[in-house]
């Protein structure tokens, strides 16, 4: 029971911790904001922030293992992979919308486009993420060309997708314009994932 307790309480530091850096990161721009600050307004010691993130960019993508959703949805999918992509994407939306963090991901956008390491951190959890879901289509197909380029397109329309997000999302959107966006943007990845399906033809992986 200790040990949940302690536990318990690592989890809660973190949050406050990520919580507050993502506040300043996207107030303020990545680059910006140092560690130190950010420790500062936690209200927790420098070293206690390292503990938790190894890195600064870790502070920022605090998602664990995003990057690894689309490979866990294929695996854990019987059907067409493109389904379960098209599915697992029109959750995440979903998901943001209603926990609130659509409103933000604009901003979250925009502060990557900003900092050249967010950047690169970014093109890291792209490669990997290709690399992750081919591996996973490889477990359903030995067309091992045709899922590496499936892997790469679908990391391609997640770009796609972001484009259009910083097209149709307002600044300072309110409730329903936060739901016309999300609509908007389902109706922008249907569009996308047809064309895969034609572009990959209609038989199944």
């Amino acid at each position: 029971m200790e040990l949940g307790r302690r536990e318990r309480k690592k989890q809660q530091t973190k949050a406050a911790i990520s919580e507050v850096a993502t506040m300043l990161f996207l107030e303020r721009g990545f680059d910006a904001v140092t560690v130190a600050e950010v420790a500062r307004a936690a209200d927790v010691a420098v070293q206690t922030v390292f503990n938790h993130f190894p890195a600064k960019e870790d502070l920022f993508f605090d998602e664990e293992g995003w990057w690894r959703g689309p490979a866990r949805a294929v695996r854990e999918s019987a059907g067409d992979p493109l389904d379960a992509l098209e599915a697992h994407y029109l959750a995440s939306i979903r998901e943001r919308l209603a926990v609130g963090h659509l409103a933000t991901w604009k901003q979250f956008v925009r502060t990557i486009e900003a900092s050249p390491a967010l950047l690169a951190r970014r093109r890291m959890q792209t490669e990997e993420l290709v690399q992750t879901l081919a591996t996973a289509l490889d477990e359903r197909s030995d067309e091992r060309v045709r899922n590496r380029l499936l892997a790469a397109q679908y990391a391609a329309a997640q770009n796609l997708f972001e484009e259009e997000l910083l097209r149709i999302l307002p600044d300072d959107a309110s409730g329903d314009e936060l739901v016309e966006a999300q609509q908007q943007l389902e109706q922008v990845v249907a569009e996308v994932f047809a064309i895969l399906r034609k572009g990959m033809g209609s038989e199944t992986v």
